[in-house]
């Protein structure tokens, strides 16, 4: 076996950022205290953030700040909690668990008859 070493390093390749090469003002400058909620799992955090919204509510500090209600946090998530949720808004788990079951008879329904067809085949080769 030939082991071969790898080549030395490029230096010229690498991608160097200055001052002078980023872009300026591409981040957001107003940054403001926010709540996010999630109502269902009942847990709320205040952070900074610049998410826009109407809605306010009153903090446990006792000031006013604005409100952004959430779905999902991670008080609701199944990755953080470790419980598994159906959050299901069509019916989706029940019409694929009733297509599932449809499937199910229909695979009965066949094998019953093919048992029939064989048994029948048996009588005749008998005779």
């Amino acid at each position: 076996m030939i082991i071969v070493p790898p080549p030395p390093f490029d230096n010229s390749r690498l991608l160097v950022y200055t001052d002078s090469s980023m872009k300026s003002s591409i981040h957001p400058q107003s940054y403001r205290p926010v709540v996010f909620s999630d109502d269902i799992a009942g847990f709320a955090f205040l952070t900074q953030s610049t998410a826009q919204t109407t809605e306010t509510i009153k903090w446990e500090d006792g000031n006013e700040y604005p409100l952004v209600k959430v779905h999902i946090s991670s008080a609701s998530h199944p990755f953080f909690t470790g419980e598994e949720k159906i959050i299901d808004t069509e019916g989706r788990v029940d019409r694929f668990k009733a297509k599932f079951a449809a499937a199910e008879a229909r695979k009965k329904e066949l094998a019953n008859k093919a048992k029939k067809a064989n048994a029948r085949k048996a009588t005749k080769a008998e005779k």
